[in-house]
């Protein structure tokens, strides 16, 4: 309280120019919270020092070391948020901040940006955000943590986004709690939690509504969390929500769960299209709809079970007003009695629950290489071209950012089939594509692949590309936008490449590459874990 008191009395007697400047403070394990922190030179030693001067505006950039982690409770605003960012290369966060037993802590703030820190071995959550707003917290690495890999609470338009979360040791890999509106969670990879890899619960005790409302849960790779308990996508209380694209596999308890236990209502309105959800045999069902959770839709979902006896969908009595399944591939078990018993794909659709779902083939005649975690479509899978575009306006990619149709129709599932068709003279690429790697998460290779067209658009010239090589280049950075290594640096002609990628040299993260050729230029994540 006296600090926020003191920076108040500074605040007031500052002259007006110094209050409208934004300033860039760093941060160094070689540093003195004495020095003016606005060189590398002159840095400070500790980020709670950074934490009690910033304004809104400031950015705080973090050089290579071990730190204690920091609590913030300072305003930024909509065009001048406060950023914390690193600015080297393996930051890392190993000892709790002094107020709260987690990493990294906002509280009673917004607009505040959390990025790139890795943040381990915590009493309680690795990154924790509660009773803020216009909270962002992306690209940071939570693991080890007791009970959370990341926490929010009555956090309203929250973004959680390219962060990897795994091996908490109570809980949960990310958790949204405590009528928390519009949170977006987005393309992070949360694996080997003893609970949830993303929980979202309203928990009406804590007050407000009890409900979260209009979440946006895209992207994510969720797999092997629930030991303890807890489902891939847990929703309790969520309502009005769009969950799609998410990759979900080998959960030891349920993929999707909608319900209502601690939330002020059940979860209800949820939108849940094109995810892949692939269920271990002691898993339980692959989406689940109970307690009252009506109005729920389900298109363009692959639904696989390996449990004898659990399925691929469970509907209780309370929920079946308003719900909606179809255009999904599935396997042939479903109730409508929250699991107590189980009925055929027939028996379903003589209920009214669906028209045009397929019973699945073997997953090595729909997936390019399961066993070893490629979920990436064959081109003759049963799930190419068998969807519904009822999925507009919401789905427009697919997991890989591939547009949404490639073929005569949207494909099912969290992939989008692109043929990756041979070199032959008449099967050559038409247009650039750079594929994701795999395996994603990978240790420590890991295969890229690309195409160059026969036919280039340049700012001088449309023409064959056989007129003329293009130069390429393939190169691999870090979350910082560092340059690690180049891995293609040549002409090619039109045909489709790949290239193998060893990261051995490298510790766990995320990196991104990157593909020029031409006036062509793309991106992608992917994922080393050790």
């Amino acid at each position: 309280m006296f600090r926020h008191f003191l920076k108040i009395l500074i605040f007031l007697f500052l002259p007006f120019k110094l209050i409208q400047s934004q300033s860039t403070y760093y941060v160094s394990t070689n540093g003195n919270d004495n020095n003016n922190g606005l060189t590398t030179g002159t840095s400070f030693a500790t980020l709670q020092h950074a934490a009690d001067i910033v304004f809104a505006g400031d950015s705080v950039l973090v050089l290579e070391g071990n730190y204690v982690g920091f609590d913030i409770r300072t305003n930024g605003n909509q065009n001048n948020s406060i950023v914390f960012k690193v600015f080297e290369a393996n930051v890392i966060i190993d000892q709790r901040n002094a107020v709260t037993p987690d990493g990294i802590n906002i509280e009673n703030a917004s607009w505040i940006v959390i990025d790139g820190f890795e943040v381990k071995n915590q009493p309680r959550a690795g990154i924790r955000a509660a009773v803020s707003d216009f909270i962002t917290i992306k690209n940071n690495y939570c693991h080890n943590n007791f009970r959370w890999g990341i926490f929010t609470g009555f956090t309203d338009d929250l973004t959680v986004e390219n962060n990897t979360c795994s091996f908490s040791e109570n809980e949960h890999g990310i958790y949204v709690s405590n009528s928390s509106d519009r949170p977006m969670i987005r393309n992070n990879h949360s694996h080997n939690n003893n609970g949830c890899g993303i929980h979202m619960n309203g928990d009406i005790s804590m007050g407000g509504d009890g409900i979260i409302s209009n979440a946006i849960v895209e992207g994510n790779i969720i797999h092997d969390n629930g030991v303890g308990g807890g489902s891939a996508i847990n929703m309790d209380g969520v309502q009005d929500s769009k969950i799609f694209n998410n990759l979900i596999y080998n959960n030891h308890a349920t993929g999707i769960a909608m319900f209502q236990i601690d939330g002020g209502d059940a979860s209800k309105n949820n939108k849940v299209y094109n995810n892949t959800i692939i269920q271990p045999s002691n898993g339980r069902w692959c989406i689940i709809s109970v307690d009252g959770s009506t109005g729920n839709t389900l298109y363009n979902n692959i639904f696989i079970n390996h449990h004898s006896f659990r399925g691929s969908i469970a509907l209780d009595a309370a929920s079946r007003t308003g719900f909606i399944s179809d255009y999904n591939i599935l396997v042939n078990r479903l109730s409508d009695d929250d699991g107590g018993s189980n009925m055929t794909l027939t028996q379903w659709q003589s209920l009214g629950y669906d028209q045009h779902s397929q019973i699945a083939n073997p997953e090595n005649q729909i997936f390019v290489d399961n066993s070893n975690g490629n979920f990436h479509l064959l081109q003759n899978s049963q799930a190419v071209n068998s969807g519904t575009n009822l999925v507009l306006p919401t789905v427009f990619e697919d997991l890989d950012n591939v547009s949404r149709p490639q073929g005569s129709g949207f494909d099912i599932g969290s992939y989008e089939f692109v043929s990756t068709t041979s070199v032959e003279a008449e099967n050559i690429p038409q247009s650039f594509q750079l594929f994701q790697n795999y395996p994603n998460p990978f240790n420590p290779s890991t295969k890229i692949r690309y195409n160059i067209p026969s036919v280039i658009s340049t700012p001088d010239r449309i023409g064959i590309n056989s007129e003329r090589n293009l130069n390429t280049m393939l190169k691999v950075f870090d979350v910082l936008g560092k340059e690690i290594i180049t891995l293609v640096d040549e002409e090619k002609s039109a045909g489709n490449y790949e290239v193998n990628f060893n990261a051995s040299f490298l510790p766990s993260g995320i990196y991104f590459f990157q593909l020029k050729a031409g006036s062509f230029i793309q991106t992608k994540k992917m994922i080393l874990l050790r």
